[in-house]
């Protein structure tokens, strides 16, 4: 095998390391910060402002359900006070989550935990 060949491979091999060590990093940050957040959490201290369409959304709903986070849901599309409450915070996009009184514009599992009151 020619040298230039093993370097490239040997790249390769190295990349592809330390991609899978950061998802499962990644992995491992999201679900601390889920048990976090579902030891804090209690009903009514997070509300999701969503759109039926948005992938974050999904994300986020799938991470409450996979942690067991209470949050309530509402979506721009099918009630208009939900769509109306969407426009006046002038939020670029969605999900836009309300976590006791502070409004987060995205999903980030760390962000919502540290808003309940996590360390």
């Amino acid at each position: 095998m020619n040298t230039r060949l093993r370097s490239v491979l040997s790249l390769l091999a190295v990349v592809l390391a330390v991609g899978g060590a950061s998802e499962a990093w990644r992995a491992w940050s999201v679900g601390r910060w889920g048990e976090q957040a579902a030891a804090h959490a209690k009903p009514g201290d997070i509300q999701m402002i969503a759109s039926d369409t948005c992938l974050y959304c999904a994300r986020a709903r799938d991470w409450f359900a996979a942690n067991g986070v209470p949050y309530s849901e509402c979506s721009i599309e099918r009630e208009e006070a939900c769509a109306a409450r969407f426009s006046a915070l002038m939020a670029p996009g969605t999900p836009v989550l309300v976590v006791r009184g502070q409004t987060q514009v995205g999903f980030d599992p760390q962000r919502i935990a540290r808003a309940l009151g996590a360390s």
